[in-house]
């Protein structure tokens, strides 16, 4: 039996994060669901505290997600974590941009707020490894 699968990153900010991501993939924000919110918290089923407002829209505070355009990709989910990051990542992402467009990609995050951890070279292939705002690791190849 095969599974379908979510990547989910912890993260003190999940809708900041999600929109840095979104932005930095060329992927989409999902959608958010006013009314369900809403009818959630008149049903007692949530509370006003746990929604919140993002660029004028009403979303749940603990998370945030993100979606290839096409839908052919895993949905990326920004869930809220209490404690900041404090080791590297056991898991990361590898973004393929293209050998010739990875120092313009580097360029254009860290302008948004990414950080260059290091280089990284075997046989043919190089990557730059870099941190989004909140420090998560990813690899540009």
């Amino acid at each position: 039996m095969a599974y379908d699968f979510q990547v989910t990153i912890d993260s003190a900010a999940p809708h900041p994060l999600a929109d840095w991501w979104a932005e930095a993939l060329g992927w989409e924000r999902e959608p958010t669901d006013e009314a369900f919110i809403r009818r959630m918290v008149q049903e007692g089923q949530a509370s006003e505290e746990d929604t919140m407002r993002h660029n004028g829209e009403l979303v749940w505070v603990v998370g945030a997600a993100i979606r290839h355009p096409a839908g052919t990709a895993p949905r990326v989910l920004f869930q809220l974590v209490p404690e900041p990051k404090t080791v590297k990542n056991r898991v990361h992402l590898d973004v393929r941009v293209g050998a010739g467009a990875v120092q313009a990609e580097v360029e254009r995050l860290t302008a948004r707020g990414a950080t260059v951890l290091h280089t990284g070279r075997q046989g043919p292939h190089s990557w730059v490894t870099i941190a989004d705002p909140e420090g998560n690791e990813l690899c540009l190849t």
